[in-house]
């Protein structure tokens, strides 16, 4: 890989590093944007929820109608309005507007990570791209994993508005970067709508995309509930369960880069492969969760299998309809947002009628039907390779 590209990775993954931050972050600092607009946490939530359900709506459409736009001015429009919407939301006192401040960044959300998705995989040899896409994912990992804690900490320590003028600094960064380093980058040939519209007609598409909902609500649907299960089932103190969710993060950052060279060398049996292995570490989690080191220790490889389900979660679309590559990828983000939304709706229906312990069953269910439609789709796979060469 040539110093140009490898710069260009780095700026795409620090890119998404800010973005996610933005996204996440939040969910650190909940309480005191609470008392900042005085309301309840329940409704400072809206900014967490509104936002993924913007996502996964704008998801398959934004990245279709900025597809035949020059990438590098796409990216730096989402950037430049990430940037403004988090200083409104260092400088408002109206909640109204602090939701619409985030709204609209998400709405632009799918259009920078769909072209980072694109750009990273043209940037080197197709046997290579997952290798690409996963040092982006890097980014998407450490924004989960950094953001909460550092968000957490400056609101705690100085206010919340600190929390937002880091998200707005990074993002700002993030901006000159691109301007600076970034060549410019027209679309050479533009797919029209229809073009890219008619992977929607495959059975491959919908087979993949399906899959992939199931998959992140295996993850997310469990993930989203680890510091109620690690409080209420393994009965571990506030400071061990923060060291437990950042156990758990880098792991998912280990997870990247081990998926990149799984999916590089293998890329269909990794996916199958997947649940399989995934739906063991839940049956383990299921019978040791009272016990701290075994927990401390599936938490680990959980982190692990997390970050490789990503990366797999990307391949699986992309790969399916890798003609429209930009729409792919918005399918992708749509895809992943609403199978995280309802693996955690579905969730607390376990938890409010079985108990915490059992909402590991929605991952479990959830990988299961996920192989109904693994299996066929990998069956499909053959004349995509053959359709993208």
């Amino acid at each position: 890989m040539s110093k140009q590209n490898k710069l260009l990775i780095f700026v795409l993954t620090l890119g998404a590093f800010g973005i996610i931050n933005t996204e996440m972050g939040v969910i650190g600092i909940l309480p005191y944007i609470a008392d900042h607009f005085h309301i309840s946490v329940s409704k400072a939530g809206w900014l967490v929820s509104l936002f993924a359900l913007t996502v996964s709506i704008s998801g398959p459409t934004m990245p279709l109608l900025f597809s035949g736009v020059n990438r590098k001015k796409a990216m730096l429009l989402v950037l430049g309005i990430f940037v403004l919407g988090n200083i409104i939301s260092i400088f408002t006192t109206n909640f109204a507007i602090a939701i619409i401040a985030r709204v609209i960044p998400a709405i632009f959300h799918p259009i920078y990570f769909s072209a980072a998705f694109t750009m990273a995989a043209n940037s080197v040899s197709k046997e290579d791209a997952p290798k690409a896409v996963s040092k982006v994912f890097i980014g998407v990992s450490a924004g989960m994993v950094l953001g909460v804690p550092i968000a957490s900490f400056l609101a705690s320590t100085v206010s919340f508005q600190l929390s937002m003028t880091f998200f707005a600094v990074i993002n700002a960064i993030v901006f000159i970067a691109t301007w600076a380093f970034f060549p410019s980058m027209p679309v050479k040939e533009r797919l029209s709508y229809g073009a890219q519209l008619s992977v929607l007609k495959k059975p491959i598409t919908w087979l993949s995309i399906i899959a992939v909902l199931l998959l992140n609500s295996a993850v997310f649907g469990v993930y989203s509930y680890l510091a109620e299960y690690l409080k209420s089932v393994t009965n571990l103190s506030g400071q061990l369960i923060s060291f437990m969710l950042i156990l758990f993060g880098g792991a998912n950052i280990l997870g990247n880069i081990i998926a990149g060279k799984l999916l590089t060398k293998n890329a269909i049996k990794t996916v199958v492969v997947f649940p399989f292995a995934l739906g063991v570490v839940y049956i383990i989690l299921f019978f040791i969760g009272q016990f701290t080191w075994p927990m401390a220790i599936m938490t680990l490889v959980w982190g692990i299998f997390a970050g490789i389900g990503t990366n797999i979660n990307q391949y699986w679309i992309s790969s399916a309809a890798p003609e429209a590559p930009d729409f792919a990828n918005g399918l992708f983000l749509s895809s992943v947002n609403l199978g995280t939304t309802i693996g955690t709706a579905v969730g607390g229906l376990f938890i409010s009628g079985m108990g915490t312990q059992y909402v590991v069953l929605v991952g479990i269910l959830s990988l299961i039907l996920s192989v109904l439609f693994i299996l066929p789709r990998s069956y499909m796979q053959r004349p995509v390779r053959q359709l993208s060469k």
